[in-house]
């Protein structure tokens, strides 16, 4: 019937003429239409024509709306047909750079497409945040987003251009972790009091570091805020080049994740005097949470999960989050993660979008109270 519609509709008709036995030539084309024109007159009366002419056109309007959007796949089905893009706004090498290769590798197995990370280092995370929330919302383009990135440095930063809950689409959590306040083992404290005292008895002598805009650097600042003490703060690049100082002597505590410390604790050459989780590590049952010690505010864990776009297709937000989900409880998954420190966490978009959601104002609180500028 459709067929039938779009031919009257659509085609002209053409009649050839014999000439002579040298073969045809074609007579001027007549629409098809015309037949039909001049059929419905006869049969209706020429008042009737336009109104059932007009009928038949729009009926097969209709008909050819209908079997295009029913034969049109529904936006995201064929997701993904092409490379994924993964953003991390972070150098090479780092916890984040790695856990996205991993997430990398499990949706490239689950999808049969390549699927890459793209490092764009900068500005407290901000330079590469921006590109993603940007990016057009068809899914290949995705963000390893965190804590500082996406909500610390909003709030550090006042000429930040993209919003934590507006430019971005929550996809998948994948791992969650906390930090420790260590000393070097010169500073001859082992409790968060005697560290209290023992700053007291020396104002200014002490120095905390950590990368600048950094969860760390603001823990950092919210405990001496707490403890009324006179600490000196030392902005680093990155962990690493914190790290390195803290062990060598240049710094004389510091908090940091727990995937940079834990070997470092072990081995005696950092002193951890409390954890920021709700409960102590495993790995060091003997080692308070700061609530313990009376720092309740000064409880706190990051995360790190996939974001994309805002506007995404819930289509493909449901396929990758399925996808993350998957990998994430795979036993390898969790081995690698481990190493770097992190529990691994499944759940849907819409609880990741609640845990990003309740650290805005938690963070811009602990801003406004420290005072902590990203310079």
């Amino acid at each position: 019937m459709l067929a039938a519609l779009v031919t009257i509709l659509m085609t002209q008709g053409s009649a050839s003429t014999p000439v002579g036995g040298q073969g045809t030539v074609s007579a001027k084309p007549v629409p098809v239409s015309n037949f039909i024109r001049a059929e419905t007159a006869r049969k209706c009366g020429k008042g009737r024509w336009i109104m059932v002419a007009m009928h038949v056109r729009l009926s097969a309007i209709a008909a050819i709306g209908l079997s295009l959007s029913s034969a049109a796949p529904t936006y995201g089905q064929s997701y993904p047909d092409r490379t994924i893009k993964i953003v991390v706004p972070y150098p090479a090498g780092g916890p984040t750079d790695v856990m996205a290769r991993l997430i990398a590798q499990r949706l490239s197995a689950s999808f049969g497409q390549a699927v890459i990370v793209d490092n764009r280092p900068g500005a407290g995370g901000t330079i590469g945040t921006k590109v993603v929330a940007s990016a057009r919302p068809d899914g290949y383009t995705l963000q390893l987003a965190n804590l500082g990135a996406l909500v610390i440095s909003p709030a550090l930063y006042k000429t930040v251009d993209y919003d934590p809950l507006k430019s971005f689409t929550p996809v998948a959590i994948a791992g969650i972790s906390s930090f420790a306040l260590v000393v070097t083992p010169t500073v001859p404290v082992k409790t968060v009091p005697e560290l209290i005292a023992y700053a007291k008895a020396h104002p200014g002598k002490l120095n905390h570091g950590a990368a600048l805009s950094a969860s760390p650097h603001l823990l950092g600042e919210l405990f001496k805020v707490r403890s009324s003490t006179d600490i000196l703060f030392v902005p680093y690049k990155g962990t690493a080049p914190a790290i390195t100082d803290l062990i060598g002597g240049q710094i004389q505590l510091a908090f940091e994740a727990k995937s940079a410390l834990l070997p470092l604790i072990q081995q005696g050459k950092l002193r951890a005097l409390a954890v920021t989780s709700e409960t102590r590590w495993p790995e060091l049952p003997d080692v308070p949470t700061m609530s313990e010690t009376g720092f309740a505010d000064l409880t706190s864990s990051f995360w790190q999960g996939v974001v994309a776009p805002a506007g995404t297709s819930a289509i493909v937000v449901s396929k990758l989050n399925a996808a993350i989900n998957e990998g994430v409880k795979s036993s390898e998954m969790q081995a690698s993660f481990a190493k770097l420190g992190l529990e691994t966490k499944t759940g849907s978009p819409e609880e990741f979008g609640a845990i990003i959601a309740s650290d805005i104002p938690k963070w811009a609180e602990i801003v406004r109270i420290t005072g902590a500028k990203p310079e």
